[in-house]
């Protein structure tokens, strides 16, 4: 808990191997990151430094409502890529095939029972996601050694977080949220030139920027795009 311009406020402490400190807001409120050798004091300027875009975030989510959970039925639909993907339920042994077609793309669920259709969803957009962004991993990963050669792959893994886009770390690699397969190519573009870039710099200093610009030079109007994906990624 703590007082921040005359408002007391909840929030929730977290440690971790970066660098530097990192607020994050969401329907849960307030989360605080913190370097693993700062101390509380440090966190609590931290937040009093930024108060008025705190309480301007917290304000934002309290009066958003809630979004309605994605129903998942025969012809709905839902975006791919950020172009839309009808659902075809058929019957069959609980898989997931995909249709790619010139104008348009479908994804076939083949159930046993209809209680299975979220799960068997789930599981095909996540294999499609796995795949699409190794793809992307790869080609930023060509890019990336004509100015940091001798750089290995990282293994790729997915998240399932709600309010994080990706993560890297040189032990256990890249982690990108799976529900990035709903947005138009070039944010996720964006999120995996960023945690590409992290290989070089574990930081957001000047000189990480500079790589990321490096690597893809047009990720502002992408990365300014991503605080409006809650509008567009569904809620299975």
């Amino acid at each position: 808990m703590i007082r921040l311009g005359g408002r007391e406020l909840e929030f929730t402490l977290r440690r971790s191997s970066r660098r530097t400190l990192g607020l994050t807001i969401d329907s849960r409120g307030l989360t605080v990151t913190l370097p693993l050798r700062a101390s509380l004091r440090d966190a609590e300027a931290f937040m009093h430094e930024r108060a008025a875009w705190i309480f301007e975030k917290l304000d934002t989510h309290a009066t958003r409502a809630p979004a309605e959970p994605t129903q998942v039925a025969d012809g709905s639909q839902f975006p791919i890529l950020g172009q839309p993907c009808r659902v075809t339920l058929l019957a069959g042994a609980n898989r997931a095939h995909w249709v790619e077609g010139f104008e348009a793309r479908e994804l076939r669920l083949l159930l046993r029972r209809m209680e299975d259709a979220q799960a068997v969803l789930l599981r095909g957009l996540q294999r499609y996601a796995l795949d699409y962004f190794q793809g992307r991993l790869e080609e930023y990963a060509y890019i990336l050694d004509r100015f940091a050669p001798g750089l290995a792959l990282p293994p790729l893994r997915l998240s399932n977080a709600r309010t994080r886009w990706g993560s890297c770390s040189r032990h256990s690699g890249i982690r990108l949220n799976w529900r990035l397969i709903h947005l138009p190519p070039a944010q996720i573009d964006y999120v995996v030139a960023h945690e590409m870039a992290h290989l070089v710099e574990m930081n957001h200093s000047p000189r990480f920027w500079a790589v990321v610009a490096a690597i893809m030079p047009d990720y502002e109007a992408p990365k300014a795009a991503l605080r409006h994906a809650h509008k567009i990624i569904p809620t299975f």
